[in-house]
């Protein structure tokens, strides 16, 4: 450096990084004993009455009243048969501690466990989980989307209703605890009142749409016949039934 020359330093300017928390809805899948055969042809059938319901869901192992699994090979053989069916597995809740560790070697993350909802039952109309009475003590906020919601896309109100101003494209998927509300045309699937709340309702100006659910119980296009409402709809429980019409 010459004398009487000042020195021009370079700072680096860093981007903070943001760190942002993201609902999922994940799907358990509970072992009883060990999945020998007869789990998987259970399970075959069940995916065989519902294939749209599991299609891209990320997928929890329950294992807690599963046996063995406390090797990596084990629970590697177990994520391969489900993955070979299309079940996206990333992680394990409720097991022992060997089976955590075995999983963690197999790269599943273990979860602590989480509010369970159970699919228990399973017919044309859908399947009605034994959810939790709804809570909804105080009026909660409303998430507002003001443009489409484009296939892949998942759009989650945790706390209340969920308002789409626009349509929601095949592959795309909106969830709410509370109502949902789309100006558009619903092509892909809608979750209304998803811990519990059987009262929420599914609203939408053209209804074509791959899947449709109310606190669990819920209905795929394949059981949307011919004589279904497609303009400005309602969707609701009745009792043990989902329900669609045109609004009046």
């Amino acid at each position: 450096m010459h004398p009487g020359k000042s020195a021009t330093r370079k700072v680096a300017t860093l981007k903070p990084i943001q760190i942002r928390g993201r609902f999922f809805t994940a799907v358990a899948l509970h072992l009883s004993g060990r999945p020998d055969a007869g789990f998987f042809d259970a399970l075959d059938a069940r995916l065989a009455q519902v294939p749209l319901f599991f299609d891209n869901a990320p997928l929890v192992i329950d294992l807690e009243q599963a046996e063995g699994l406390e090797s990596v090979d084990e629970i590697l053989r177990l994520t391969d048969d489900l993955r070979a069916r299309n079940l996206s597995v990333f992680g394990i809740q409720s097991g022992t501690a060997a089976q955590a560790a075995a999983a963690r070697a197999a790269g599943l993350i273990s979860l602590a466990g989480g509010r369970d909802v159970p699919l228990d039952r399973v017919s044309r109309q859908g399947s009605r989980p034994e959810a939790p009475a709804p809570v909804r003590e105080a009026p909660q906020p409303t998430r507002m989307v003001t443009q489409p919601v484009r296939s892949g896309q998942m759009i989650f109100a945790d706390r209340g209703d969920l308002v789409i101003v626009g349509s929601v494209s095949s592959g795309a998927e909106v969830i709410a605890s509370g109502n949902i509300h789309i100006y558009g045309r619903l092509r892909g699937r809608a979750l209304a009142g998803v811990n519990g709340d059987t009262s929420a309702r599914i609203f939408c100006h053209a209804l074509d749409a791959e899947l449709l659910a109310i606190a669990g119980l819920y209905r795929t296009s394949e059981n949307l016949g011919p004589d279904t409402p497609r303009d400005n709809v309602q969707v609701w429980l009745d009792g043990e039934k989902l329900r669609i019409e045109s609004l009046k």
